[in-house]
């Protein structure tokens, strides 16, 4: 049945003090403790926004424009279960007015089932592929993987049988924290394989990019031009916020796709042999 709801609303009643938690990952004894409590055998990446791909460097397959949010679509389609929440409980513990509440996590595999049925609802795939859209459309950035976290909170198991697709806004997301963790637990989430953001000449220094646009608070200006520092998980949203196209997302493999799902694979079983209806062959 997972956990139950007064737990949850426990939970988010003590989601400010994360920054506290995040830095107490750094203390000799109590970090690596914490990094095994919470954080054991995560897997997690930020996907661009297909918008930034498609301003930047877009590849092409089979005349076929390689967007990141396939990488999700791949994994729903493999999925024996499909769940959605009802809410985001990041937002809605930040009492976020800018993105909405109701486009909550999809969790996919067979541990999904054991989720309190008062959070959300068992889905179809296709319900679940709407889903994701709507998030897209609404300007949400993807999180995908695994996450012991959410098994915690969640109350289900095992964790190799639970995925993670989150729909992050960059004011309440919960790795806003990233930047205050030990560098051994931060590394758990990264950015797309191959996938790295440059600054061009076209910088002018306005600041737009550093102004409430990356999560980790990984731009700054420098001698009046903007910086992006290691910190990057390459959601692409500081790629289409700047306004002199400044900003440029650049892949370095020949398939992010594939090199996406080949990352988060050996992680998640998802049980479920992957059917692409347009017949694109990703390893999984």
């Amino acid at each position: 049945m997972g956990q139950p709801v007064w737990l949850v609303e426990l939970i988010k009643w003590a989601f400010p003090a994360r920054f506290l938690i995040a830095r107490a990952t750094r203390l000799p004894i109590l970090g690596p403790l914490l990094d095994r409590w919470f954080f054991a055998a995560d897997a997690l990446i930020y996907l661009p926004t297909d918008r930034s791909i498609q301003i930047g460097y877009a590849l092409e397959l089979e005349g076929q424009m390689v967007l990141p949010s396939e990488v999700v679509d791949h994994f729903i389609r493999r999925a024996s279960t499909h769940w959605i929440m009802n809410r985001c409980l990041c937002r809605d513990a930040a009492g976020c007015s800018d993105y909405p509440v109701e486009l909550g996590c999809l969790f996919l595999g067979a541990a999904a089932d054991g989720i309190n049925p008062k959070l959300g609802r068992r889905v179809t795939e296709q319900e679940a592929l709407a889903h994701v859209q709507r998030c897209r459309e609404a300007g949400l950035v993807h999180l995908i993987g695994r996450n012991k976290l959410d098994t915690i909170w969640l109350g289900v198991g095992p964790g190799d049988q639970l995925m993670t697709i989150c729909h992050c806004c960059p004011c309440c997301c919960l790795w806003r924290v990233l930047p205050s963790m030990a560098p051994q637990s931060a590394a758990k989430v990264a950015r797309m394989p191959g996938v790295t953001v440059v600054v061009n000449d076209q910088c002018d220094g306005c600041g737009v990019c550093a102004e409430a646009i990356c999560f980790v608070k990984a731009i700054e200006l420098v001698d009046g031009r903007a910086r992006i520092s290691e910190e990057c998980r390459g959601c692409g949203r500081c790629v289409t916020a700047c306004p002199n196209g400044a900003i440029e997302m650049r892949i370095a493999v020949d398939d992010c796709v594939l090199a996406a799902v080949e990352h988060l694979s050996p992680h998640v079983d998802l049980t479920q042999p992957f059917h692409d209806p347009a017949e694109r062959d990703y390893a999984g």
